[in-house]
């Protein structure tokens, strides 16, 4: 057992002695592990990647204000098995927060939810499912007293991607505009430039709100229990005030693509109607309670967006000279570049088909 990280547990109020500690999943972002005791409960401890989410303590009081307000929620409905339906984060010992320091890294433990699953497969029953719990947690924070900061500023706003976009076209810091291809696409993307930029200006005019969304909505972000009944969203880190579209539009970017985010064959890349269907279905069955006309008119919107959104941001990066984004090989970036470009297109054609199914539902 590293004996550094039992220590780190002490500094949190854990039941039990601690008898192992081991890394628990594969995520991307924070270094986490499973800690064992011989208590009623075993417990995740996460070190926080503060080089991605830089306000640790507004990141926490973000996680704090809504996992209260979710479990007040379910011991209003007369829920049962609440522990296992909401994150629970334990208290540091000295301070009560919900993390502790050295001043140089900072961590966080929660109780671990027993006997749950989680899935990688998107089919359309699990976008169904997926559409259901993300609605229904956007749902359960509508009327959220607390006043939420953003963990990732300016994660999804379009007009700073744009505008990064006509900066790096600008500054040719690699000197790849003189490649017809990019410019090709350059031109595209600014000719559709106003068009998907219109969430940030609804939002000006008053007509658009944002609520506190999840902004990170992902199958494997949900835990279900053995017999397939949704426990509880999770990974809650990028959990903010948005545009719905961001719950909505992302988890189709990736969800309802054919082919790979960095697909080298575009015949592969598709939009498929049938997650979409699947997913908004379930989506509108536990947030069409709350969903404004707008909101509720501008979902095929929202899944056109995003990946305009990550092909400008791919793109950018590759002009830049690929500062940003990992790569596999020299043209990555605009391998990218071209597969969300299609995903792009493809979605759009069919926005009147997804509108259409949009207000069936009604």
């Amino acid at each position: 057992m590293d004996e550094r990280l039992k220590q780190i547990v002490g500094h949190f109020a854990v039941a039990g002695r601690v008898t192992g500690i081991r890394p628990l999943g594969n995520g991307l972002i924070n270094d986490t592990f499973l800690v064992e005791t011989d208590g009623p409960d075993n417990y995740v401890l996460q070190r926080i990647n503060q080089g991605i989410f830089r306000d640790v303590d507004l990141l926490q009081h973000n996680i704090d204000c809504v996992t209260r307000h979710i479990r007040r929620k379910l011991e209003a409905a007369g829920e049962t098995d609440i522990d296992r339906k909401v994150l629970h984060f334990l208290p540091e010992r000295s301070t009560g927060k919900s993390y502790w320091t050295d001043g140089t890294q900072w961590w966080r433990v929660s109780v671990f939810i027993r006997d749950a699953l989680t899935y990688e497969a998107v089919t359309p029953e699990y976008a169904g499912y997926a559409g259901q719990a993300f609605g229904q947690f956007e749902a359960m924070l509508a009327d959220l007293p607390d006043k939420l900061g953003e963990t990732i500023p300016d994660f999804h706003n379009m007009e700073l991607r744009a505008r990064q976009l006509r900066e790096a076209v600008a500054a040719d810091a690699a000197g790849r505009m003189a490649d017809p291809v990019v410019q090709d696409l350059v031109d595209a993307m600014f000719a559709c430039e106003e068009e998907m930029c219109k969430a940030e200006r609804m939002y000006r005019e008053g007509i658009l709100p944002k609520r506190i969304c999840h902004c990170d909505t992902k199958v494997n972000n949900m835990l279900f229990d053995r017999d397939g009944n949704i426990l509880c969203v999770i990974d809650l880190d990028t959990v903010m005030p948005s545009f719905v579209f961001s719950d909505f539009g992302d988890f189709l970017r990736t969800a309802a693509n054919t082919g790979a985010e960095d697909d080298p064959n575009l015949d592969n890349v598709n939009f498929n109607m049938e997650i979409f269907r699947a997913f908004a279905k379930g989506y509108l069955s536990s947030a069409g309670a709350f969903l404004t006309p707008v909101e509720r008119e501008n979902l095929p919107f929202a899944a056109t967006l995003f990946p305009y959104m990550q092909a400008v941001r791919f793109l950018a990066d590759y002009i830049n000279g690929d500062t940003y984004y990992k790569l596999k090989y020299p043209e990555h970036n605009l391998v990218r570049t071209r597969a969300q470009w299609k995903l792009f297109q493809e979605a759009r054609i069919r926005l009147d088909e997804m509108a259409d199914f949009i207000a069936s539902e009604a």
